[in-house]
């Protein structure tokens, strides 16, 4: 049968068949329309967390804020609100549809802000924040409806996201509030990531400035032990941070200034082996001790007496040392190759460790003294010492014999002076006594920890 000879059917267009058709229309027109505001959202919020990857200036990020939260929102307008360090409010960013009306809303909005001061840390739901919203309110007028969400960088309330619309239908609903809170959240890591990276570069300049000053310092201490006739020398610093408050040198004391440079002339002139301890570690307790080195070997040069030069150097030093609360403990002693005789003075540092070859036994170098900086007219004693062939003399700080170990113990001087002894019988150089006596150190705080304290060490052996 052809299409023609069909029977025909009557037509209704109040049939089922038409009814039918028109709400499936409008149910696909539905669904489409959301998958496309829903592909828009993506694309959106994709973009900025893009541009929270990509961007490394904080102002071009909050510059997006606001407008994808109006976006996201079908809003007429957003503006960001963020907290000074006194706690006033400022408005950072604003977007606003209508580019006619951009000045005015700017302008009742800072009016709103302009008086108002809330505290970083106060809670969402407070009397400051609800006196904000009024203050917008009242400067943007009644139409104007006002939604916010809270800006929280680790749990600090650091500012506000607003919504705003004049549209008396809009709603905000539960998905227009998430969508929010995904744009102030994205808005708070990129606060926090920018705080980080400012913090990263004070401590990279911090760090940069510390490698600058132990620089300095390791130039200051002797690079090498100096050759003098009769005896062999080694020493090691080994700081607890990059810059220290350990202080040891060599210094000439009466070569002949007219051959100054002659090697026979510096050999068997007098000089001086000091070492020292600035209370505390670290930058400043490294400054006190360039300072003291610089004013040292300026007294050195009078040719005074150990106690003298104590003296002289307490008495420049009292008032800087005063100020800054510190203290310097001190040893001071001169050699004289002619006669291999010791000459010292103590001001309350340490005492070095004289070993004796003819009867193995271990004494003290001491005198009586006040730490350098403690009063103003501390008097000093001088001493000497009368070496033998053989004799080895430590020079140390007190990060030596204050070495804790895991359980708390110290090392302390008896434990020294039995590994000194030891050391003494059976190493070659001062050199050798220098590695074991660190070793020895190292093995008792444990392999895995590092010393507290700064540690010098120094090795005198008469040949």
């Amino acid at each position: 049968m052809s299409v023609s000879q069909l029977p025909s059917q009557p037509t209704d267009s109040n049939s089922s068949g038409a009814t039918d058709v028109t709400p499936v229309v409008a149910l696909k027109e539905l669904v489409a329309r959301l998958h496309r505001e829903q592909n828009k959202i993506q694309d959106l919020l994709s973009s900025l967390g893009f541009a929270l990857r990509s961007f490394n200036n904080l102002n071009q990020f909050l510059e997006l804020i606001p407008l994808m939260a109006t976006r996201v929102t079908d809003a007429d307008g957003s503006a960001l609100f963020l907290y000074k360090p006194n706690g006033q409010v400022r408005l950072e960013q604003l977007h606003w549809q209508d580019s006619r009306q951009r000045k005015s809303i700017r302008k009742a909005l800072e009016n709103a802000t302009s008086q108002m001061t809330m505290l970083p840390n106060a809670a969402p739901a407070t009397n400051a924040t609800g006196a904000l919203n009024d203050q917008m309110h009242r400067c943007l007028g009644a139409d104007m409806q006002v939604f916010g969400t809270a800006i929280l960088v680790k749990h600090t309330e650091r500012g506000w996201l607003y919504v705003l619309s004049r549209d008396p239908e809009y709603s905000w609903t539960e998905t227009r509030q998430k969508l929010v809170r995904l744009v102030a959240d994205q808005t708070a890591v990129a606060i926090e990531n920018d705080e980080l990276a400012v913090e990263l570069r004070k401590k990279e300049r911090l760090d940069q400035e510390l490698e600058i000053g132990a620089e300095i310092q390791r130039r200051l201490l002797p690079r090498q032990c100096p050759s003098i006739a009769g005896i062999a020398l080694a020493a090691r610093c080994q700081p607890a941070n990059r810059v220290g408050g350990d202080y040891y040198d060599f210094i000439p004391t009466n070569h002949n200034p007219t051959q100054p440079n002659s090697k026979d002339n510096l050999e068997n002139s007098r000089w001086t082996l000091v070492i020292g301890d600035v209370m505390g570690k670290g930058v400043p307790a490294g400054l006190i001790m360039t300072m003291m080195r610089g004013m040292l070997r300026g007294e050195v040069l009078h040719s005074h007496t150990p106690a003298k030069i104590l003296q002289n150097l307490n008495r420049v030093m009292y008032a800087d040392l005063e100020n800054s609360h510190r203290f310097v403990t001190l040893f001071y002693s001169e050699y004289d190759p002619q006669t291999r005789m010791l000459y010292y003075s103590n001001a309350a540092h340490n005492p070095p460790l004289w070993w004796h070859a003819a009867t193995k036994n271990v004494t003290r170098l001491d005198t009586m003294g006040m730490l350098i900086g403690l009063e103003a007219n501390s008097q000093y004693e001088n001493g000497q010492a009368q070496l033998e062939p053989g004799d080895i003399i430590i020079y140390y700080t007190d990060g030596l014999t204050d070495a804790a170990a895991a359980s708390g113990d110290r090392f302390d001087e008896d434990n020294l002076i039995s590994n000194f002894c030891v050391a003494c019988r059976y190493c070659s150089s001062p050199q050798e006594i220098v590695d074991y006596l660190f070793d020895q150190v190292h093995e008792f705080i444990g392999a895995d920890k590092n010393n507290t304290d700064d540690v010098t060490l120094v090795v005198l052996q008469v040949k």
